[in-house]
């Protein structure tokens, strides 16, 4: 599969350009479109330098409770020593644009577009553009659960040309997961996929679940599901949904429709309010 990902560049639209877009936040389920992620909505971190970035999505009291997407861009020479600073947080970078040099426990690993790196609670990782490009990288994060019995994760660090895609069934190759963790693995309480769906394919059913979803256009268009509504979305656009959010789509083409998934899974509904 040809990777080449949507990655924003910021900017600012004309005073010329209509009000007019595809923006939605209901009680269900989000649309950011691409239109929005310009300079004026960027954020910093502490102990980032030359870094700038675009938060998709956060826990939200009554909406999505378990994590926090960032689109991070990196300018030459930019990075951080410091880059995670809760001790509790799990993250998964994954590079749609130029190369990450990711350095975990003393041991420097290359991120070119594609990259994946699953960083468990309290990895010693740094990251750094020692190139003359722009980075930019996907950052999701989620604080783990962590289960009496099992041991944490390790760190994962692959490509997604590297990972061979798994078919759903009865569907003759046209909707696939790139899955970078086995899913049999209860270690895991999270799950981030790329999802590629040929012109034509479906989702066939409105699937309603308790798995929270963000989803990043990584690659063509298509009609979603969402709720009540059919949205159209396009490279570029996230979608961002709560629990139980019936939702379903249809590529039309003319070429994949591609995403970056997040989901929560493998753990026991909480009973009590958090502490």
């Amino acid at each position: 599969m040809s990777a080449k990902y949507y990655a924003p560049t910021g900017g600012h639209p004309s005073q010329e350009q209509l009000l007019t877009d595809r923006a939605i936040f209901t009680d269900a389920y989000a649309v950011i479109p691409k239109g929005t992620m310009r300079d004026i909505v960027t954020s910093f971190l502490p102990f980032w330098d030359k870094t700038r970035l675009w938060v998709l999505s956060r826990p939200l009291s009554g909406f999505a409770e378990t994590f926090s997407q960032y689109i991070m861009e990196v300018s030459p020479n930019g990075g951080s020593e410091r880059p995670e600073l809760d001790p509790a947080a799990q993250g998964v970078l994954f590079v749609v644009e130029g190369h990450a040099t990711l350095t975990v426990d003393g041991k420097e690993h290359i991120l070119n577009e594609g990259g994946y790196a699953y960083l468990p609670p309290n990895t010693n990782w740094t990251l750094h553009n020692k190139t003359d490009d722009m980075l930019r990288f996907h950052w999701i994060r989620k604080a783990y659960e962590a289960v009496d019995g099992l041991d944490m994760p390790e760190v994962i660090i692959t490509n997604e040309k590297d990972v061979a895609p798994t078919v759903m069934p009865d569907t003759d190759g046209k909707w696939a997961t790139t899955r970078f963790v086995d899913p049999t693995d209860l270690r895991h309480d999270m799950h981030v996929t790329v999802v590629t769906f040929e012109p034509g394919a479906v989702i066939p059913f409105l699937e309603t679940h308790v798995m929270e979803h963000g989803l990043y256009v990584l690659q063509g268009k298509a009609v979603y599901r969402l709720n009540n509504d059919w949205v159209e979305v396009e490279a570029g656009d996230y979608m961002w949904l709560r629990a139980f959010c019936p939702q379903a789509c249809y590529s039309g083409g003319p070429g994949p429709f591609r995403y970056l998934l997040y989901k929560d899974v493998n753990r026991h509904m909480k009973l009590r309010p958090f502490s």
